[in-house]
C-alpha cells in the first residue's frame, strides 16, 4: 500500500517483541544513539517496558502494528524479535500489507534457516527486503554487544547494516557483525554457531563428571583447575563462567551444582545443525553426540532405574591426578579442535550446495566476542582461513595439525581411563573416532561396498579404475548383470 511521505518520521527502526532479548536490544541501540519504537502483541508490555528499564530513553512506545509503520520513515526497518516459526509467518501476513517497496524486515531469532529463505522470497516478491540474523550473545551480550550474523535481501546491507554494527561486540576495534550471504545464509551460520556450542557445553561437561568421579574433586577445586584452564588455550566465555558455576553456593553453604536437576534442555539448533550435516554429507559427530548426550539426560527417572540394576566398574581413577588432568585438559581441547573442524567443513559444503560464498575466516570472525562460543581459540581459526583462505578443512592446517600431534596421547589416555571406569564421554570418544577414521588412508568401508553389492547389486567402484566408474560381481553365481541404480545421500 502507499502511504503518505510526509508523515513525520519518529523513530529509526521498529522492534517487534519485548522479551529479553528484544528489551535488551533497544536499549543497547538507544545507547548507540538510535530512536527505537517497541512494540509488543500484549500491549502491556509495551507500557511496562516504557515505565521501568526505557524510562528516560529516547524509546518510543506504539500499541499496533500500524502504529509502528507510521512513526517509521522509508526505507521502514523493522526488527522482530519473536519465538522462531508460526509466530513469524503470522506476523509478517499482518505486517506485509502495512509496507512499501524496499522496506526492510529483520528476523532476530533463531529461525530455521530454511524458512529463511522461503521468507526472503516471499517478501522480495512482494517488492520488500528480508533479512535472517542470527543473533548470539543471552541476555547480556543483547544489552553491551552481540555477535550479529546477518543474510538474506544483499540490498539491505546497506541500510541495516549501520544500526547492527554499532550496536554488535566488538574485537580489535571490528564490530562481530557483517553480511553473511544470500537468503537463509545467516540464520545457517548461527544454527551451526548454536551446535558448535552443544559441543563445547558437552566436552566442558564431561570433563566435570571425570573431575567428580573419576578423580574425586570438590567444587573448589574444579573451580580452581576450570580458572587455571582459562588462563591457556581453552581461554573461553564457556570456562569462565563453568569456573564461576562451581564457585556458587546455595543458602546454606553448599555447591548449588549439587542440587541443579541433571536433565538437560534444549530448543532444537543443534538438532537441526546435525539434520542439515546428513543433508549435505558432512560428518558434525561430535554436535550430534552432544545432542544425544541431552536426550539421554533427560531420560532421568529411566537411568535411575537403570542404576539399580545395570553393573559397571568403580568409576575412581588409579592415574595421578595431576597427569590424569593435564591429560583431561587436551582430551577437552582436542575434541574442541575436532567439533569446529567439523562445524566448518559443514559451513563450506552448505555454502557451495546454496550458492553462497561463506567466507569462512570472516565468519569465525564474528564469533569472537560477544557469542556464547567467543574464546582465544577462534583467533586461531581466523588465522588458519587468512593464511590459506581456501583451506578444505581446520585439520590440515599446520596450526591445527600440530595441537592436535601434541595433544592426542593425553586425549586417548583420558577416553581410555573413563571407558575402563565406566564413565560415559561420548564427545571425547566420537570426536577421537573421527580423527582416527579420518587420518586413514583406506578404511573399512570396502567391506560395506561388497556386502551392498551382495545382497542388492548396488554396484561398487574400483581402485584400480577412475572414481566414478561402477561394478558389480555376481556373487553367488546365481546373480546376473542388472544392478540397482547407484546413488549417494
Amino acid at each position: 500500500m502507499d502511504h503518505n511521505d510526509t508523515t513525520p518520521p519518529g523513530a529509526d527502526i521498529g522492534v517487534v517483541g519485548l522479551a529479553v532479548m528484544g528489551r535488551n536490544l533497544i536499549l543497547n541501540m538507544d545507547d548507540h544513539g538510535f530512536t527505537v519504537a517497541a512494540y509488543n502483541r500484549t500491549i502491556e508490555r509495551v507500557d511496562e517496558f516504557l515505565a521501568g528499564d526505557a524510562d528516560g530513553t529516547r524509546v518510543v512506545g506504539v500499541h499496533s502494528l500500524p502504529d509502528l509503520v507510521a512513526v517509521l520513515p522509508r526505507p521502514r526497518r523493522i526488527l522482530l524479535m519473536i519465538r522462531a516459526g508460526r509466530a513469524v509467518d503470522a506476523t509478517l501476513d499482518d505486517l506485509i500489507p502495512l509496507l512499501d517497496p524496499g522496506d526492510i524486515v529483520i528476523d532476530g531469532g533463531n529461525s530455521y534457516y530454511r524458512d529463511t529463505i522461503r521468507r526472503t522470497r516471499r517478501l522480495e516478491e512482494a517488492g520488500l527486503r528480508f533479512v535472517g540474523a542470527g543473533i548470539s550473545g543471552g541476555e547480556e551480550g543483547a544489552r553491551h554487544g552481540p555477535s550479529i550474523m546477518p543474510g538474506g535481501s544483499a540490498g539491505a546491507w546497506p541500510e541495516v547494516g549501520p544500526v547492527l554494527q554499532a550496536i554488535a561486540a566488538r574485537v580489535d576495534g571490528v564490530p562481530c557483525c557483517d553480511w553473511v550471504g544470500p537468503d537463509g545464509a545467516g540464520h545457517f551460520v548461527k544454527m551451526v554457531h548454536n551446535g558448535i556450542e552443544y559441543g563445547d557445553m558437552q566436552v566442558i561437561a564431561e570433563a566435570y563428571d571425570v573431575m567428580v568421579r573419576g578423580l574425586g574433586m570438590s567444587h573448589e577445586e574444579m573451580r580452581q583447575v576450570f580458572t587455571g584452564w582459562n588462563d591457556g588455550t581453552l581461554d573461553s566465555y564457556l570456562i569462565e563462567i563453568t569456573a564461576d558455576i562451581m564457585g556458587q553456593l546455595d543458602e546454606d553453604g553448599t555447591p548449588l551444582l549439587e542440587r541443579i536437576l541433571d536433565a538437560a534442555g534444549q530448543k532444537g539448533t543443534g538438532k537441526w545443525t546435525v539434520i542439515a550435516s546428513m543433508d549435505v554429507g558432512e560428518p558434525v559427530s561430535l554436535v550430534a553426540e552432544a545432542v544425544y548426550a541431552r536426550i539421554v539426560s533427560a531420560l532421568r527417572d529411566r537411568r535411575v532405574a537403570a542404576a539399580a540394576v545395570l553393573d559397571g566398574p568403580d568409576p575412581a581413577f588409579t592415574a595421578d591426578r595431576d597427569q590424569a588432568l593435564s591429560d583431561l585438559h587436551d582430551a577437552l581441547y582436542a575434541s574442541k579442535i575436532v567439533s569446529y573442524a567439523q562445524g566448518f567443513m559443514l559451513l563450506r559444503r552448505a555454502g557451495l550446495e546454496h550458492g553462497w560464498d561463506l567466507d569462512l575466516g570472516r565468519v569465525a570472525s564474528l564469533w569472537r566476542g560477544g557469542c556464547i562460543i567467543r574464546s582465544r581459540f577462534l583467533a586461531d581459526i581466523t588465522g588458519a582461513y587468512a593464511a590459506e583462505p581456501d583451506l578444505p578443512d581446520l585439520l590440515l592446517s599446520p596450526f591445527f595439525a600440530a595441537e592436535l600431534n601434541t595433544t592426542q596421547e593425553g586425549w586417548r589416555r583420558t577416553v581410555a581411563r573413563a571407558v575402563a571406569a565406566g564413565i560415559a564421554v561420548p564427545a571425547y570418544g566420537s570426536a577421537l573416532a573421527f580423527y582416527d577414521g579420518y587420518r586413514t588412508a583406506r578404511g573399512p568401508a570396502a567391506l560395506i561396498q561388497a556386502q551392498r553389492d551382495y545382497f542388492g547389486a548396488h554396484t561398487y567402484e574400483r581402485t584400480d579404475r577412475p572414481r566414478g566408474e561402477f561394478f558389480h560381481t555376481d556373487w553367488t553365481g546365481e546373480g546376473g548383470d542388472t544392478t540397482s541404480t547407484t546413488y549417494s545421500v
